[in-house]
């Protein structure tokens, strides 16, 4: 499969397009055995709304999914709940390998954490298959913002408490996560802005009705080289090869600030384990290939296959570290 270096959203969705049919029909409960698996149409469960990065991404890897098992794989995008309405609609679904869910860090860790009552347990109601790939998040600012720097960036905002305003994905979102660590360790005020979709949040960015945003999404990226936005620092440990010249938020002076989110493939609990190995071998074969290494890398994406008991093992991980760090900055439950 011949996978072009760069594919721009519109056209990477209608080069897709022909897949999304009648997801309806993927709901279908017929039984399956391990034997003959998969034996209809696949749907791959993303928690983003079209046109992001996420989004882009699962096309990618369920073009190369569907020719390895044969079978069509249809997306099903269910974006909103930092990741919880699609969670919730792939532990609904049979457990025979037919329904897979993009699985984030946000929508199996994060959100989880923040709700009081939280609408199912990462562990208990999914099966893990294999990590994907992890990302650094980018810190953009609007011209509108005099900052040149991080540590202006914080003069500013101590100067003008709850009035910088940043955009997420919602409450629990690694964006919104990301922005509550800032402020925490910062020690800054700034006004949350939720939106549905990383491209709605872009374009409010754009017009300057938000003030900064920290996103994966390189779909920013073409909009600092024509100055509508401004980049100012990396999350990651160390700087991104895709963009080396940014500093990460520990070199601009944020001591401790460490986030790269992750995102995996998961399905519902009970997943054969025929199932899982096929899709996890599967899986590893379709993120060690060459073309997809490079598609991503220019995206700024690491990507990372693991066995089903590491993405288990990062999970667990995740939840006390998140728990603790959310605790401190103060982020209150809903």
């Amino acid at each position: 499969m011949r996978i072009p270096t760069r594919m721009h959203t519109g056209a990477s969705i209608a080069l897709l397009m022909p897949l999304a049919f009648c997801v309806g029909a993927v709901d279908a409960r017929t039984p399956v055995s391990t034997s003959d698996y998969p034996n209809r149409v696949v749907r791959l469960i993303v928690p983003r709304a079209p046109g992001g990065l996420v989004d882009i991404v699962a096309r990618i890897f369920g073009q190369s999914l569907a020719e390895k098992l044969g079978q069509p794989v249809v997306i099903d995008n269910r974006p909103g709940g930092g990741g919880t309405i699609a969670g919730e609609a792939a532990l609904r679904a049979s457990p025979d390998g037919h329904t897979l869910f993009v699985a984030t860090q946000d929508s199996q860790v994060l959100t989880l954490i923040l709700r009081r009552k939280p609408p199912y347990d990462a562990l208990r109601d999914f099966t893990q298959i294999s990590l994907l790939f992890t990302t650094p998040l980018y810190l953009f600012v609007h011209p509108s913002v005099s900052a040149q720097s991080v540590q202006e960036l914080i003069v500013l905002a101590r100067a003008r408490p709850g009035k910088l305003t940043y955009a997420s994905l919602g409450v629990g979102s690694t964006q919104h996560l990301a922005a509550e660590l800032f402020k925490s360790k910062a020690k800054v005020d700034l006004l949350h802005i939720p939106y549905k979709s990383t491209s709605q949040a872009l374009v409010e960015q754009q017009t300057g009705q938000v003030d900064l945003n920290f996103t994966a999404g390189t779909s920013h990226f073409p909009f600092v080289a024509s100055g509508k936005l401004r980049v100012l620092a990396s999350t990651g440990l160390k700087r991104s090869a895709l963009y080396p010249q940014v500093p990460t938020m520990i070199e601009a002076g944020v001591a401790g600030f460490d986030m790269e989110p992750w995102y995996g493939l998961s399905g519902p609990a009970g997943l054969p384990l025929p199932v899982v190995d096929k899709l996890n071998r599967i899986t590893g074969e379709i993120l060690r290939s060459a073309a997809i290494r490079d598609r991503f890398a220019a995206d700024g994406l690491e990507p990372g296959a693991s066995t089903p008991k590491a993405f288990d093992a990062r999970i667990r991980a995740d939840i006390p570290l998140w728990t603790k760090t959310m605790r401190e900055a103060g982020v209150p439950q809903e």
